[in-house]
Formats: C-alpha cells, structure tokens, sequence
C-alpha cells in the first residue's frame, strides 16, 4: 500500500515539475499577468549602432503595440514584430514573453554598404542585401559614395553587385571612396590614394577592367608616380589608356 501511495506521490511530483518546465521553456507562453517591464536590444556586428531604444519605443507607440501594463495573455508577439519591421532600416525583429511577466525585443539593424546621391534629388543608403534604405538621423556609414545618373533599380544591381564585389576586397574597398556614373551609364571612380580620374566603363565588365588597373598600378604608377596621369580609361578590351597631367 505505501508503495502505491509513494507512486501516486512520485506522479503528482512529476507532473508539477513538467507543468513548471514547460512554462519556463516556452518563453511565448501566455499567463494573465501584466506586462511590467520591456527590455529592448538593438543588435548589429558590423558597424555602429544608429537605432535607439527610444527610437524603437516611438515606433511602438505610434502603432499602438506597447505591451507594457498589458495582459500577457492579450499581447500579441506577432503584431509587435510587424509594427517594427515596417520601418526599412530594421532587419528583423524578434519578440518573447518571459515567465516573469516581461517583453524581450531584439532588433537587427540593417548593415548598408553605400550611399547614394543622385542626379535626381535621391539619398539614400544601399544594404548588403540590395535593399534601399533611408539615412538615419545622425548617422554616416564610412562606406563608399555613388553619385550621378542613379536609379533605384540600377543601385540596386549593377551597383550593389558592383559594391558587394569591393566589400568582399578589402584593399578595392579602402582604395575606391566615390563612384560616379555619367547620364550613358559609363563609371567613374575616385579613388583614396592618387590624384586622377578611373574610367571603369560599363559595370558589366568590373572585374576584368579592375584586374588591368591592378596591374597597372603595380607595373606602372608604382614606378612613375601616383599623379603622373590625370586619367586613367580602362573601357577599352586589353588596354588602359592614359592621359597625362598638363
């Protein structure tokens, strides 16, 4: 008998434990607690932050999704989030319910990769995923700048793929500070170092043009000087047509 007393015991123990488990697990379970506290993480490892808890708590209020004072049973995550990625300059945002009666938001800021004047009027940064994001209050990205004849759709491609490639070369990336493109779609580069003009030509031959300004750089300039040339024309097939400063 005491046996069996013991087993019943032994269940009911068990049964709470995993009743207690199962809550504290499942952060999104909901309670009929109310909200007290919010804690919001803006993350991003590869460049400064320009998001702000205040700017991300201006969000939520505007949208009406403030969770705070709330039943946790009434809050919905899912709402939350959407509110929040609505604006272009997040990533992802990720919301929870904790069993203590409290938000966790985590936001990823977008990563941008250029900046875009143009001949139009826009500003704008470009992300490393191609998407078109506004410059935020205060912020500078140190990344390169396009300027010129922009589309959105042509920043989005040719260009990105174009700044993408540069990102993935840390020396063209820090060599190359402005790229301009003319009303035919020609390219111009500035670069860092050097006091002359790169015309890359169309972006649809880049690498092969940037690998003859390679060499060239390392057969000729390295030799002659930095400012010897004023421009330096890599739109030709197997060439690279200089122009001497005067």
């Amino acid at each position: 008998m005491w046996k069996e007393i013991l087993q019943i015991i032994t269940a009911l123990l068990l049964l709470i434990y995993l009743g207690f488990a199962v809550a504290f697990i499942n952060p999104k379970a909901d309670t009929d607690n109310v909200c007290t506290q919010m804690h919001i993480e803006v993350i991003n490892n590869r460049s400064e932050l320009y998001l702000t808890e205040a700017q991300v708590l201006s969000w939520m209020n505007q949208a009406g999704v403030n969770p705070t004072g709330k039943k946790m049973s009434s809050i919905q995550v899912e709402a939350i989030e959407k509110a929040l990625k609505k604006s272009k300059l997040v990533k992802k945002a990720e919301t929870y319910k904790t069993i203590d009666g409290s938000i966790k938001i985590k936001i990823y800021q977008r990563f941008p990769i250029l900046r875009v004047i143009s001949s139009q009027g826009r500003n704008y940064y470009v992300d490393d995923e191609g998407k078109i994001m506004p410059v935020p209050v205060q912020f500078a990205a140190y990344v390169p700048l396009a300027t010129g004849n922009i589309s959105e759709a042509y920043a989005q491609k040719q260009l990105y793929d174009f700044v993408a490639f540069l990102h993935k070369h840390p020396s063209w990336n820090e060599d190359i500070e402005q790229i301009h493109v003319l009303p035919n779609l020609d390219v111009e580069l500035i670069p860092n170092k050097g006091n002359h003009i790169i015309l890359l030509g169309k972006l649809e031959q880049f690498k092969e043009n940037l690998d003859k300004l390679e060499l060239f750089y390392h057969k000729v300039l390295n030799k002659t000087g930095w400012n010897r040339y004023s421009v330096i024309n890599l739109k030709y097939k197997n060439q690279v047509v200089c122009t001497k400063r005067e």
